[in-house]
């Protein structure tokens, strides 16, 4: 039943995740493992299609906008996502600091929806954009809700990128951080994503108990002391979790 022409098709287009600039047949090439002449076909299939354009400066190709109709249907359809709208608008309102809610990918947390504050950078407005699981005030909500067997797996495969001075790279300490999470029923994160940022997250469940979200609510530290911040918003962030729940 796999199409393994699909396949390779859809790795084209998998080949900018990360990316930070346009990429050339031969850059797309040695990212999906194809040969630079397949490659140039299925570029062109998609330059055909919409989905690929090639760059303002011609030295490459770069995601057009029929992508953006598919993570808009995506987005749309996506009943969790319907659910949680109205509330992290109201939360949004409620905290006046910023709400996201991220889907829970395994060794990544993916942002869905973003309400912003009135500060932010480039990166942390988009939605699509991702985190380590293994570093994010969400991601040890949501393991703190796994079981300890599927933790292990999670830790085991994590790359643990160092992404600020202070974020935590020894599982022992982020399984220390999980345990306090799953006591608590939310962790707490500081500067582990950005300088000068504390973030709270709260996971989501389904209905069979299994995480597959979280929200995250993240303030200036210049402005909160991280426990004033746990107790203004973790009230705020479980009641949120309960309400998309029940709804």
């Amino acid at each position: 039943m796999f199409i393994q022409s699909l396949a390779r098709g859809m790795s084209v287009l998998e080949a900018f995740n990360a990316a930070d600039r346009p990429l050339t047949l031969t850059q797309i090439a040695a990212r999906t493992g194809l040969t630079r002449s397949a490659a140039q076909r299925l570029v062109h299939t998609f330059r055909k299609l919409g989905y690929l354009t090639l760059a303002e400066d011609g030295r490459g190709f770069r995601l057009d906008l029929p992508i953006l109709d598919l993570a808009h249907d995506y987005l749309r359809l996506n009943p969790l996502v319907r659910r949680a709208s109205p509330v992290l608008l109201e939360l949004r309102r409620n905290v006046r600091e910023r709400v996201d809610l991220s889907l829970f990918d395994g060794q990544r947390m993916i942002y869905a929806a973003r309400m912003q504050s009135k500060r932010e950078t480039f990166f942390a407005t988009l939605v699509g954009n991702s985190v380590p699981t293994s570093c994010t005030s969400g991601g040890w909500a949501v393991m703190a809700m796994l079981p300890p067997a599927e933790v292990d797996a999670l830790l085991a495969n994590a790359r643990f990128d160092q992404l600020t001075p202070r974020t935590i790279t020894d599982p022992q300490r982020i399984r220390a951080e999980i345990a306090r999470a799953r006591e608590d029923g939310h962790a707490l994160a500081l500067e582990q994503i950005i300088m000068g940022e504390v973030a709270l997250g709260v996971a989501i469940p389904d209905a069979q108990g299994r995480p597959v979200a979280a929200i995250h609510i993240a303030a200036s530290l210049a402005e909160w002391d991280p426990e004033e911040f746990r107790r203004r918003v973790a009230p705020l962030a479980a009641e949120a979790v309960r309400s998309i729940i029940s709804g």
